[in-house]
């Protein structure tokens, strides 16, 4: 079974590790006030860039 020779810093570990963490998604608000991800349609409200895309009922 391999052994490691010597310990693993702190600052080596973390070095390491600096791109494991996870990803904050990028959050805009649409114009009803809603959160949405950029690029796609509110699902609240059924808009994208201003046009209506979903009819009320066809967004639940």
């Amino acid at each position: 079974m391999a052994v490691p020779n010597r310990k693993i810093s702190k600052s080596r570990k973390g070095m390491r590790r600096s791109h494991d963490h996870v990803a904050v998604p990028t959050v805009v608000l649409c114009s009803c006030g809603e959160p949405t991800v950029p690029h796609r349609i509110c699902p609240s409200c059924g808009t994208y860039r201003g046009r209506q895309m979903l009819r009320k009922d066809d967004a639940e």
